[in-house]
Order: C-alpha cells, then sequence, then structure tokens
C-alpha cells in the first residue's frame, strides 16, 4: 500500500493524480497499512482497484454504486456487488439476478462474479473500497467517501450520457455529484432484502440498454455465464 496508484489502470491516473497526491489519501494509506498490520482486511491488495482496471476511465458507460465490500473470507473481489468464482451468491445479489430475470428474463446464474459487466464498461464502484473481515462498515469515514465521490464528479464533468445506476438512500444523495443535463440517473431500492422487495419492477437494466441503444452505442449484455 505504499504505492497505490499504480495498480489503477493507467487511463485513470491523469484523472485522479489530485486525489492521489492529496494530503487525505496519505493518511488512508497509513490507516490501511496499519489495519493491515493488526487485522484481515477485504478485498486484497492488487483488487482494491478491480473495478478501476476492469473498467478503464474511457470506457465507463455505466455506473452502479455500493456500499462496502462483502466482509466475508472469499466474498469481496474489489467490484461492487460482487463475489469471486465459486462463492454463493450474498441476498442483494441474489435478488439483482431476480430482477434481472424478470426484466430481461435471462436466467439465474450460479456464479455471482460480475466481471464481464466490469469488461463491457459497466464500473461497479463501492464508496468504500475496503473493510475488516468480519466488520461491516469498519473503514466508514477514513477517506474513502471522498475518494469515490471524486470519482463520481469527475466521470460526470469528463464525460457524457452516462448512465447512473443510484440503488438505496446513500446512492441516491450521490445524485448531487453529477451533472444530470447531460447524464442519465436512473433511482430505486436498494437490492438488499432489508427493502422489502422494493426493488423489484425497477427494470434498471432494460432501461439502461433503452438508453444506449438511443445513443447509438453497444447495449450491455446482462449476462455472466
Amino acid at each position: 500500500m505504499s504505492d497505490i496508484s499504480p495498480r489503477i489502470d493507467a487511463t485513470w491516473l491523469p484523472v485522479l493524480k489530485s486525489e492521489f497526491d492529496a494530503p487525505y489519501f496519505a493518511q488512508l494509506k497509513a490507516f490501511l497499512v496499519d489495519e493491515r498490520a493488526k487485522h484481515t482486511v477485504y478485498p486484497q491488495g492488487n483488487q482494491i482497484f478491480s473495478a478501476f482496471n476492469h473498467t478503464p476511465f474511457d470506457k465507463v458507460k455505466v455506473v452502479i454504486l455500493g456500499q462496502d465490500p462483502y466482509h466475508g473470507p472469499g466474498q469481496a473481489n474489489g467490484l461492487c456487488f460482487s463475489v469471486s468464482p465459486g462463492i454463493s451468491q450474498p441476498p442483494s445479489l441474489k435478488n439483482i439476478f431476480k430482477e434481472i430475470n424478470t426484466d430481461l428474463g435471462i436466467p439465474i446464474p450460479r456464479s455471482g462474479d460480475l466481471t464481464p459487466w466490469a469488461n463491457q464498461g459497466v464500473f461497479l464502484l463501492n464508496t468504500v473500497l475496503t473493510v475488516r473481515a468480519g466488520e461491516a462498515n469498519s473503514h466508514k469515514n477514513k477517506g474513502w467517501e471522498r475518494f469515490t465521490s471524486a470519482v463520481i464528479q469527475k466521470i460526470s464533468e469528463q464525460k457524457q450520457d452516462v448512465v447512473f445506476l443510484l440503488w438505496g438512500n446513500p446512492a441516491k444523495q450521490k445524485e448531487e455529484l453529477i451533472d444530470t443535463s447531460k447524464h442519465h440517473v436512473l433511482k430505486a431500492a436498494h437490492p438488499s432484502p432489508l427493502a422489502g422487495g422494493a426493488f423489484f419492477g425497477s427494470k434498471h437494466f432494460s432501461k439502461t440498454n433503452e438508453i444506449l441503444r438511443s445513443l447509438g452505442q453497444a447495449e450491455i449484455d446482462w449476462r455472466v455465464e
């Protein structure tokens, strides 16, 4: 963690250089070094920036915002809502796949690895990029939120016609960072079972493809297998 920025795809470096050079980011790195010395931290170091490495800045078409990484062994892989191959699907991810099945008729997959989405331009960003094992929200308010808010702002400022999917109240609060005059924002309840099924029927996956199609862009293939 002593030199974090080279682990991020080169297209993001000029976009985020001011954040990497900021004092708060140095403090964040110091915090993570200390955390790793005392605790197990997820995801592993080379996966912290997986979302950026699978979806270069110039390829971002869709943004999905999560909260913080899964905190169980082997789950987090650096992509929001995604789990590593061979890991059983957490409840929120199961609900995402149920909605895709209802919305687009795509069979519910066995795999919960969303890397195929990321490789098509779906930027799967958590607002906090690390977590202590077994302790949800344990890396809240350590600097990641400032960093990821800056990421959203940079996408908004420097790109055009990105589709933002904001699920749940924390994600919806990020709408103020997005220039809605040149981007597309779809909002829904969080896919967690705690939302009582309010996520179902949002049809965000077909709506996203309708927007992309209207822009003359390739649609997202929401299958993961």
